[in-house]
């Protein structure tokens, strides 16, 4: 992975800029450096390895070289309407889910609000992050990280804490190596389709027929991460239900027990799937 090969293989979808670093601190803060100098709307921060990848809530997100693929695209504004922005994470989930099921026929499926997962296990995640002038949206990043090789989820590579969520990469699920600007190239693509269409119901509908766990019994929990090494949750409050949906914001829609629609807005939120209560084994 180089700037040539990367410039090369994004070049139909004409890209106004892109800056690749071989290591960097995070593709996010990059991005939002370069806001700052004048980044224009579209342009892409690539790294072959992140020493300080950030995911949701502050959480570590790891970038071994030769083994992940990090990069954030720059999207200013008025090129997306503030009351869009909640649907952000979602463009960014969907645009990995549906690339990774159209191009490399891998059965993905989105963990909301911001992760990809193959076989019930975790291969990528989504970190969007915005900058406001007032109540006028200024810019917003959409940071993506996905597991492309098995070196991207060994364990001597994972936070000293381990996951709150099992991992897996690309690899594992094709049976054989894949360039990983191949992926690249595949969800810029999705998320250039999509973009447009932001503010639709097809947008909502395809990205609600993608969750994982739909119709399914989840538990929510609420709390942070219990220190900034540790990727374990405090749990302040818990809710359980059936997963039935996404409202307009792309908040998640559940169905408790008792009939109660509950509408659970983006936060400090984990989702799990409620396990089975297997029946007690008798000897024979």
């Amino acid at each position: 992975m180089d700037q040539p090969s990367i410039e090369s293989i994004l070049a139909d979808l004409k890209l106004p800029a892109i800056r690749y670093f071989s290591t960097i601190d995070s593709t996010n803060a990059e991005a939002s450096r370069w806001i700052d100098h004048g980044a224009p709307h579209m342009a892409l921060v690539v790294a072959d390895e992140q020493i300080a990848g950030r995911g949701r809530l502050g959480r570590r997100w790891v970038t071994m070289p030769g083994a992940g693929l990090a990069f954030s695209l720059v999207l200013r504004s008025p090129a997306v309407e503030p009351n869009l922005v909640s649907r952000l994470t979602g463009l960014g989930a969907l645009s990995v889910q549906s690339s990774l099921n159209k191009s490399f026929s891998l059965d993905a499926q989105i963990k909301w609000p911001n992760d990809v997962l193959i076989d019930n296990r975790k291969v990528a995640g989504v970190l969007v992050e915005t900058r406001w002038s007032g109540e006028a949206l200024h810019s917003a990043i959409i940071g993506i990280g996905i597991n492309i090789a098995p070196a991207s989820v060994s364990a001597a590579n994972l936070p000293p804490a381990g996951l709150n969520f099992p991992a897996t990469c690309v690899e594992y699920s094709t049976g054989h190596p894949i360039n990983r600007l191949d992926v690249l190239h595949a969800v810029l693509q999705e998320l250039f389709s999509w973009l447009p269409q932001l503010s639709s119901a097809v947008f909502l509908a395809t990205w609600e027929a993608a969750l994982a766990y739909r119709n399914q019994w989840v538990e929510l929990f609420s709390g942070g991460p219990s220190s900034a090494a540790d990727d374990m949750h405090i749990a302040t409050t818990a809710r359980e239900g059936r997963l039935i949906g996404l409202a307009q914001d792309g908040s998640l829609k559940l169905l408790t027990s008792t009939g109660t629609l509950l509408i659970e807005p983006f936060g400090d939120i984990h989702l799990k799937p409620v396990q089975a209560i297997q029946p007690a084994q008798t000897s024979a």
